[in-house]
């Protein structure tokens, strides 16, 4: 099998890409490196490009017999999309209708669709299972809503199946620290806990202590990279095998405070973290935690690396020897 993949240079998908190599698959990374690195590229074909060219994505999927896609090439900061959301319309919108259309064109079956739990918006209950209300509150989750629906219509129309794939909190790194997460600026909890440790050059700022939770923080759900890298193949693999769609939830169905990752961190590293309680951000929930019994019953998958402490190993190892 040939599979082109689509933000490949990112952190999720270059953990998938080498994944998919590891399993014998032959992948061919797309990515702009608008946010990637070429340098997390460490198996398959790189080709620099914009996925939203219909023309160049439907030469590539000819010239290198393509039959599948895996899609990560989104713009992903809910507050970048506030402030910019004409930016993400066209990114996350427009460009994907271009790429389903070059895939419509060529033939290509199967896509496994990059989705978010912010779709969901805020939780009714906890935890959030497939069948939890879909209400985005803002342009990030609104505009990868729209991707789950446009893909329904293009299979009804065009007979392209689809996974597509709920992220809770991607996180950790990859286990020979080979490859990693590298965001520019970077909002996700662990690597600033890390790097608030490390170079001390400012306070890690916890947003409220005063939540319903066990200790007063906010309580987030984390999957290690490489498991969700798992769940890409088995997505795939299924929706081939039975020639339909299917919509997942990618969680751990557990979750921690921000102040439990502080000190998970510091037991695993010797080191402390410099911190400061501020006020809660507007629109933070104070649960967010995702059910995964779906994707266990029909994919068969297993959390094998989301351990916290492997988590915060593999990140902490990354980030003392990160590579770009």
């Amino acid at each position: 099998m040939n599979v082109l993949i689509t933000g490949g240079a990112g952190y999720i998908g270059s953990h998938c890409n080498r994944y998919f190599n590891e399993k014998n698959i032959h992948t061919v990374v797309l990515d702009d490196l608008s946010d990637g690195h070429e340098e997390a590229v460490v198996a398959g074909k790189f080709i620099k490009g914009n996925f939203g060219d219909k023309n160049f994505v439907k030469e590539i999927l000819r010239n290198e017999k393509i039959d599948a896609v895996i899609h990560f090439a989104a713009f992903a900061s809910v507050p970048d999309s506030v402030s910019r959301p004409d930016r993400y319309y066209r990114n996350n919108v427009s460009n994907m209708i271009n790429l389903l259309d070059a895939m419509h064109e060529c033939d290509v079956k199967y896509i496994v669709f990059s989705s978010s739990a912010a779709t969901f918006g805020e939780p009714v209950y906890t935890p959030i299972d497939e069948k939890h209300p879909q209400s985005p509150i803002n342009p990030y989750g609104m505009t990868k809503l729209i991707g789950e629906k446009i893909l329904l219509d293009y299979e009804k129309a065009y007979g392209i199946h689809s996974c597509a794939f709920r992220y809770f909190n991607a996180s950790g790194c990859s286990s020979d620290a080979k490859i990693g997460e590298a965001h520019s600026p970077e909002s996700h909890l662990i690597p600033l806990v890390i790097r608030a440790a490390l170079y001390g050059k400012a306070k890690l700022k916890v947003f409220g202590d005063d939540y319903s939770t066990r200790d007063g923080s906010c309580v987030r759900d984390y999957v290690h990279v490489e498991d969700l890298a798992e769940a890409h193949y088995l997505g795939l693999k299924y929706i081939v095998e039975h020639h339909c769609s299917e919509q997942f939830n990618l969680g751990s169905q557990n979750g921690f405070t921000v102040l439990e990752i502080i000190k998970a961190f510091e037991k695993v590293s010797g080191l402390k973290v410099p911190y400061e309680i501020v006020g809660r951000r507007a629109g933070d929930p104070a649960v967010l935690v995702a059910s995964n019994q779906k994707a266990k019953n029909l994919l068969g998958w297993e959390l094998k690396k989301s351990s916290l402490e492997e988590i915060i190993t593999t990140a902490f190892q990354w980030e003392k020897n990160k590579k770009y």
